[in-house]
């Protein structure tokens, strides 16, 4: 399990800013051993999986980069969400050099208003389902070039925010204050182009059906999940401009990253539902923005907890932790090609392992500590017993498969994710140790 070297810090923004990931990361690594065996059998598995994703491909324009892709099988191509997520596992073991690649790999890319390709690409749609289907390896001699909208025609707003935190999170972990001078300016971009998706005085985001990460599903407007992730990249760039000394572009982002924890609060909190709900068009639980709008610290910890209480309740942790939501959405709102691919429950109530690290650092963040022991031993075993993190789940617990489609393995955003949340356990787990002693 390599690591790249990281490099020294030397400057004020390094010296004044908040290092703890980095110090945590460090006590992460020294303290493996401590974990027990199955925790630590599938630690490895999702570990060597996530850096099977690392491949050097040539780029569009000239020259080589490490990236990180998707998967290996069905999605042998960096995308801008997927990697978004899997960088949180990166950091976790200092894996530098691929994260500072596939970044600048889409920093090329970046368009003058700021936008990021959804993905980067060699492959079109036809041939990577031919080699899918017939299970043949994808081939890569092609150079990789952007893509800017889905087969949809949709574009990524939470992939163009997950980004801007992965850039973040990585110049703050490796203290490359060099890397975040140079592109702080496409930051700023990439922030002006998700504001521009946000038209409403509410500041939130109104998004376009089939963009964001449930992508078989029609759902538009103003998103739960879309608009967490979207506040994360305000806060992450609040906290990195204090670093900076950029007093005013400090007041700027903390200003909006407060306006759109105000209006998740109004928008999307519900009283007498115990939960955020999905939108104001749909009143189901969605897992992924409550429980990052836990992990994040968006929630109370009152409202966490009857969040955590609400997704026991209705299941979604089990067998397979976890489920997108606790009830579907109307048929003609499924994308076609999910219906005729008999897989319509894709996002709806298959199970998703990155989903099921969240809920156990939910759970962790707010003390719950018994139910994030079991959730992570229930998680470990289906590693454990595939040999692989599969990209997504059937409620028997089997991962998904037919004729037209095979969930793909590994998915290097569940493997990224699983670390991260052996990681954030870990940590939330010797605080309250130490708290107590």
């Amino acid at each position: 399990m390599g690591s790249s070297r990281r490099k020294s810090a030397s400057s004020a923004f390094a010296l004044s800013h908040d290092v703890q990931e980095q110090t945590e990361a460090d006590a992460f690594l020294s303290h493996l051993g401590e974990l027990k065996d199955l925790h630590r059998d599938a630690l490895v598995i999702a570990w060597e999986n996530l850096l099977s994703g690392m491949e050097i491909r040539s780029i569009e324009g000239g020259g080589e980069k490490l990236v990180l892709n998707a998967g290996m099988r069905n999605f042998r191509e960096p995308w801008a969400r997927d990697f978004g997520f899997a960088s949180y596992g990166l950091l976790a073991v200092k894996e530098f050099k691929v994260v500072r690649e596939t970044i600048e790999t889409f920093l090329r890319f970046q368009k003058e208003d700021g936008q990021f390709p959804i993905k980067v690409f060699s492959n079109n749609t036809f041939w990577r389902t031919v080699h899918s289907v017939l299970d043949l390896p994808q081939p890569t001699h092609r150079p990789l070039r952007p893509r800017y909208v889905s087969g949809h025609n949709s574009i990524s707003p939470d992939g163009n925010a997950l980004l801007i935190s992965a850039v973040l999170n990585y110049a703050i972990q490796s203290r490359d204050e060099v890397f975040l001078k140079r592109h702080w300016h496409s930051l700023e971009q990439a922030i002006r182009w998700l504001k521009a998706q946000a038209p409403d005085d509410d500041g939130l985001i109104v998004q376009g059906p089939f963009s964001d990460w449930a992508d078989t599903i029609g759902r538009t407007g103003k998103i739960l999940y879309t608009n967490v992730v979207y506040w994360k990249a305000l806060h992450d760039m609040a906290r990195a401009a204090k670093g900076f000394g950029l007093d005013a572009k400090h007041a700027e982002f903390s200003a909006r990253s407060t306006q759109i924890s105000a209006s998740l609060q109004t928008q999307f909190w519900r009283e007498d539902l115990g939960y955020c709900v999905t939108s104001r068009e749909f009143d189901n639980l969605n897992t992924s923005g409550n429980l990052l709008a836990i992990c994040w610290g968006c929630l109370s910890p009152q409202q966490s907890n009857r969040a955590l209480d609400k997704i026991k309740e209705f299941g979604l942790d089990y067998p397979v932790p976890t489920k997108p939501v606790n009830f579907g959405y109307p048929r003609r709102m499924i994308a076609l090609e999910a219906r005729l691919g008999r897989f319509p429950y894709y996002h709806v109530n298959a199970a998703w392992l990155w989903l099921g690290s969240l809920n156990v650092i939910a759970l962790a963040s707010v003390g719950r500590f018994p139910e994030s022991e079991e959730l992570l031993d229930r998680l470990a075993s289906l590693i454990v017993r595939d040999k692989v993190v599969y990209e997504v789940y059937k409620e028997n617990g089997k991962p998904f498969s037919n004729l037209l489609y095979k969930s793909e393995a590994p998915l290097t955003w569940s493997a990224g994710m699983i670390i991260y949340c052996f990681h954030q356990h870990h940590r939330h787990l010797h605080s309250e140790t130490s708290q107590n002693s």
